[in-house]
């Protein structure tokens, strides 16, 4: 239970999320997104491709009014940042031809905040427009940040977005020619309207991680969980009696079904984090990526110019970040990376 407490705290999850992967589908440009700055094992690709460490996705809470959006945006960590927000609707394709030649095959898309919830006439704020062709289809990206960081603030203010469609033929107005993609039509599951947030979770580790050493810690957390959850793999024979085998990087596999978490992890289902085992006698080889210092600390180790002086340890000197798509408690699916959980390269230290 402490093991499980811990690994909870390294990946800043309180409580696990309920299982709703059997019963419901991430949205798909959380997954495509995923698959961009991931590998198929969650190791970031390369540093940079994602803005923040976080990308939180809500879902649209309004399924009658086909020109009301609603996203509740509660679920956001204490301190958390955010940087940019998108609201991203799927525009339908216009069935309805005319054959009119004077018809204009543009339309006029407005986005709106809601000043209220139900006054009539509706109060709104327009946050942006734009002309859009009638006969296409396609998603639609709306930069919404100024009015979502109110709504982070306070959530009293948010009363949603209202989007109007205005198309003008020589001598007539129509309004809300255009539809949008909306949760009710099963058809259109992977086109829900989506607002993303992309933020910075600013976390620090707690206390119990900065008074504690981390030495003991890894090893105490390595044995505890080692025992039902994580598979290291057998270590090589040393080829002569007696014989250490050098600092070298061996598999650890975190497998997050053994864990009881893959009822909300979406990707990965477990990853490699690797650890560093073997001694760092002397001479330290360049394949040991030894610092001047621990060069020094093998000579006098070696020498026994000091009693105290033990060898150097066999430690990650090199780490990658790992990234998460799962459901949150809300069952709204998070984007969130991970700095230094797989060790890629070790060293004497």
């Amino acid at each position: 239970a402490a093991a499980l407490r811990r690994l909870r705290e390294v990946f800043d999850i309180e409580e696990p999320p309920p299982d709703v992967l059997s019963r419901k589908k991430p949205p798909q440009f959380m997954v495509d997104l995923f698959n961009e700055v991931a590998d198929a094992h969650g190791i970031t690709r390369a540093p940079g491709l994602l803005q923040g460490d976080v990308v939180r996705s809500f879902e649209d809470r309004v399924h009658v009014d086909q020109h009301h959006f609603y996203f509740d945006v509660g679920g956001m960590e204490k301190g958390e940042q955010m940087l940019k927000a998108e609201f991203r609707v799927f525009k339908l394709k216009m069935t309805r031809v005319s054959r009119r030649s004077n018809v204009k095959h543009f339309c006029k898309v407005e986005v709106y905040e809601l000043l209220e919830s139900r006054s009539k006439p509706q109060k709104k704020h327009l946050i942006a427009s734009r002309l859009l062709s009638l006969y296409t289809e396609g998603w639609e990206v709306f930069n919404v940040t100024q009015t979502v960081s109110k709504w982070v603030g306070n959530s009293s203010s948010n009363h949603g977005f209202l989007i109007t469609t205005t198309h003008v033929s020589s001598n007539r107005i129509e309004h809300n020619l255009v539809k949008f993609a909306k949760k009710q039509d099963t058809l259109q599951e992977s086109r829900n309207a989506l607002l993303v947030l992309f933020t910075n979770s600013n976390k620090r580790r707690s206390p119990s991680f900065v008074l504690s050493s981390t030495s003991k810690f890894t090893r105490v957390l390595e044995y505890e969980l080692s025992v039902q959850f994580l598979r290291p793999r057998a270590a090589p024979v040393p080829s002569a009696k007696g014989q250490v085998a050098a600092c070298h990087r061996r598999e650890l596999y975190v497998d997050f079904h053994a864990i009881g978490w893959s009822g909300w992890i979406i990707y990965p289902s477990g990853y490699n984090a690797f650890y560093c085992r073997g001694s760092c006698l002397f001479p330290l080889g360049e394949s040991l990526n030894a610092t001047n210092h621990a060069t020094v600390q093998s000579i006098v180790h070696t020498l026994k110019l000091s009693q105290d002086v033990s060898m150097p340890c066999c430690v990650p000197d090199e780490l990658k970040s790992l990234n998460l798509l799962y459901f949150d408690d809300k069952e709204n699916v998070v984007l969130k990376n991970y700095k230094d959980m797989v060790a890629t390269r070790c060293g004497c230290h």
